[in-house]
């Protein structure tokens, strides 16, 4: 069993939003792998209390780390704004050496691309499914290689009520576009097999392995369009730090993996 964790960067809203571009980020562990990963994960929380006094059951929340402290935790607030950015920089080198995970990810550009919240919503989901689909069915995750894998969805808070219709509708139809080996396309319907269960909600605050999908997330929109403290002091590079871990077979075309729509 192949278990993604989801968080989000950005927005949906399309007329007046502040952000061009919407981010999810799905971070993928094999059942088998998952007491490794969170024992791993748990030894840098330690080493961030020891370095930085910043508690177990505190929130990394990378986008209120930088643009709104004052909604983290009291002992992130305590920090300077160079040393936020510094745990977020040490969180990332950590989600990099966890090799037994994979990270999906995609994003939307909504520039005259969408008409509306709803489908900015619906097309990101819809993607980041079918590509855990696809590579749990081509095995290209790392971890056991099973022939009859499953997987499941656990996200960050958000419409739960969406994401069990996007899911039922694909699992009774769900039409490619399929490129011929001559070069042509097809459509074709191949519903969702191997993903099992309706997304299971889980609150960030709860959960490390969310807070590794936020912070994904987070340095994917900051690579695309960085605030003006993540430019000017070199946290737009970050995501580039997760290279070794990003799932290149999410999308071939794109040198680090990200599907972009």
């Amino acid at each position: 069993m192949y278990l993604m964790y989801v968080d989000e960067s950005g927005d949906c809203g399309v007329d007046g939003s502040p952000s061009r571009y919407f981010c999810l980020a799905g971070m993928v562990v094999h059942e088998l792998r998952w007491r490794d990963t969170m024992a791993h994960l748990l030894r840098f929380r330690y080493w961030l209390k020891s370095r930085y006094k910043v508690y177990l059951d505190d929130e990394l929340h990378a986008a209120d780390m930088i643009s709104k402290p004052s909604r983290t935790a009291t002992s992130l607030q305590r920090l300077r704004k160079h040393e936020r950015l510094a745990v977020i920089r040490h969180f990332a080198d950590t989600i990099a050496g966890l090799s037994d995970i994979s990270l999906i990810n995609v994003v939307v550009d909504k520039h005259g691309r969408v008409p509306g919240k709803e489908e900015v919503f619906r097309w990101s989901w819809y993607t980041l499914f079918q590509r855990f689909e696809n590579t749990i069915r081509y095995q290209n995750f790392p971890g056991p290689k099973n022939a009859d894998e499953r997987g499941m969805v656990f996200p960050d808070h958000t419409d739960g009520g969406k994401l069990r219709r996007y899911l039922n509708e694909m699992r009774l139809s769900n039409k490619l576009k399929v490129r011929q080996a001559r070069g042509s396309f097809v459509y074709k319907d191949e519903p969702i097999k191997v993903i099992i269960e309706d997304p299971v909600l889980r609150d960030s605050r709860d959960s490390y392995l969310i807070q590794v999908a936020d912070c994904a997330a987070y340095l994917l929109k900051q690579s695309i369009q960085p605030c003006g403290y993540m430019k000017k002091h070199g946290g737009s590079a970050y995501f580039q730090r997760l290279d070794p871990v990003l799932c290149k077979h999410a999308c071939s075309k794109d040198p680090q993996g990200v599907v972009r729509l």
